[in-house]
Formats: structure tokens, C-alpha cells, sequence
């Protein structure tokens, strides 16, 4: 990936294609980007991604393409805010330009005919999964979708992914919508009726992905989960990323972020996802606080 990450941030950097093109809210604080990027659109395949700076002072995070049209020249990337970053990102509109944007990075995911495939989305990492179960689809799978989230107000991209499923199941953590409870639930019932899956990919929290990996090992059940740690540079340089698939460390941007989920250390995953919070926290309080001044 040096070659092409050398060469997608040189192409990347002029203003003219970092253009936001088109926004939508696609449900309470997850919005939708899409932004001019010809070439990243052109070279991008399912389960990469992309690094940006929102500001000259930002610092950079990760984001999965969503969807691309090497037509017009376009990606698009949904974001949650959560941070400041991300806050800063949402406010963003029509027209505004991102300071930075390289990509595509990391390995493109293992995309063929495996027969039935299980794609779960877990909130706003829906967005994640949407381009990987459309990839599937395309390459001849019998697909079924389990859709989670806190609430009905929280589930994305409903619509796309009915398109796209043979089977389409929604869950909500309170029951405004679908089953009352959690993606593993579904997940578990299909296990239970006999229901030939030959592989399952799971995209949300870590928690979630965890629980799911559980359920499937048993079974044998080829489980894939897409990794999101703490990451800056995307070239494997900084170490931020690491983490531990099989006794072995690997780097999310450079080997992954598909991982075998069997084989992914969650809980070192949530600690290092968590060493920052403190830091987080007093970055938005400063943000507020210069907002209101």
C-alpha cells in the first residue's frame, strides 16, 4: 500500500477534489458526506478506507468508505459525532472543503461466492458493513442482513439494505422497532433452525463483534469482524493500531481491519480503545467552551 498512499496524498491534497459535495442527516448526530475524490473513488475497493484532517489544526481519523461513484468522482463517508473531530466534521456543509483526505487504505476485504452470508451492522458501523454486504451480493451470495440499534431513530440505511437482502432483520435495544433485543439474538435463532450459514461478517462495537465471534465458534462458522482502534497515520509506521489476532500483533491499517474474529483479542482491543477517553473529554469541554465565548 506505500506506493498508492504516496500517490493518493499528493492527488488528494489540492481543495478543488476534498469538496463536499452533498451532506444528509441520516439519523440524530450520524450524518452523511459525500465528498469529490476521483481518485480514491476510482481505485477503491469493499472494506477500506480513508484518512482526513477537517482543519489545519485537526488531528486524523479513520473512516470507511461508504459507498462510491467513479462516475462523477465521488465517495461517501458517514460519521457519528462522538468527539471533537467528529463534531467539527458534522458541521461541515455543501460546499466546505476537508483539509485532508488520503485513501483508499487497507486491505480491500475477501470478497466471493461463499454461498450464505451473514452481515450484521451494529449502529452507525452499519455504514461499514452496507459496502461489504453489497460486495457479497454482487459476487453471487445468498445474503442476509441483521440490522441493530439503541433505537428505531438510530437505524441508517434501512432503505439500501433492503435492496440488497434476501433477508433483512431489524433489532432495537428497546424494542421500537424489529426484535426486541440484540443482533446475537437473530444471529442465534437462524443457528437454531438449521439455517446453513458458510459465513458471517460482523461490523459494530467491539462488545458486539465479541458476542458475536462467541456465538459462531462453536459452530466453526467462518466469523469475520472489521477492527476500528485508535489510528493515525494509516501506513503502519505509528503503532497506534496495533492489535492482537492470534497471539500475534498485527496493524488494523495495513493488515486489516478484517480480522478472523475468532482470533481477535477483544478485550485488550476495548482497553486501548479506552485509553484516551479522559483526554477526549477535556478537548470537547475546551471546544464548547470556546464555542459559547
Amino acid at each position: 500500500m506505500a506506493t498508492s498512499y504516496q500517490d493518493a496524498w499528493m492527488s488528494m491534497r489540492t481543495k478543488s477534489v476534498n469538496q463536499i459535495v452533498e451532506t444528509k442527516e441520516l439519523a440524530p448526530s450520524i450524518k452523511m458526506f459525500k465528498v469529490k475524490a476521483p481518485e480514491i473513488a476510482k481505485k477503491y475497493r469493499a472494506g477500506q478506507f480513508v484518512i482526513l484532517r477537517v482543519n489545519d489544526k485537526g488531528e486524523r481519523i479513520p473512516l470507511t468508505i461508504a459507498d462510491t461513484n467513479p462516475t462523477n468522482g465521488t465517495i461517501t463517508l458517514i460519521s457519528q459525532e462522538v468527539g471533537k473531530t467528529t463534531t467539527l466534521l458534522g458541521q461541515l456543509r455543501k460546499g466546505d472543503n476537508l483539509q485532508d483526505l488520503v485513501g483508499p487504505l487497507g486491505k480491500p476485504s475477501e470478497i466471493e461466492n461463499f454461498g450464505q452470508v451473514v452481515v450484521i451492522g451494529g449502529g452507525a458501523e452499519t455504514a461499514v458493513a452496507y459496502p461489504e454486504a453489497k460486495a457479497l451480493k454482487n459476487a453471487g451470495n445468498r445474503l442476509i442482513f441483521i440490522l441493530g440499534a439503541r433505537n428505531k431513530d438510530l437505524l441508517i440505511l434501512e432503505d439500501e439494505l433492503k435492496s440488497i437482502s434476501d433477508e433483512l432483520h431489524i433489532t432495537t435495544d428497546d424494542g421500537s422497532k424489529g426484535h426486541h433485543g440484540f443482533v446475537t439474538d437473530v444471529l442465534r435463532q437462524l443457528m437454531e433452525t438449521k439455517v446453513k450459514i458458510d459465513r458471517v461478517v460482523a461490523f459494530g462495537p467491539p462488545i458486539m463483534m465479541k458476542a458475536v465471534a462467541n456465538l459462531t465458534r462453536p459452530n466453526r462458522i467462518k466469523t469475520v469482524v472489521s477492527l476500528n482502534p485508535i489510528m493515525i497515520d494509516g501506513t503502519g509506521m505509528c503503532g497506534a493500531c496495533r492489535v492482537s489476532v492470534g497471539g500475534q500483533t498485527k496493524f488494523a491499517c495495513v493488515d486489516g481491519p478484517s480480522f478472523d474474529g475468532h482470533e481477535v483479542d477483544f478485550d485488550l482491543l476495548m482497553t486501548r480503545l479506552r485509553m484516551y477517553l479522559d483526554q477526549e473529554k477535556i478537548s470537547m469541554q475546551q471546544m464548547t467552551k470556546n464555542t459559547a465565548n
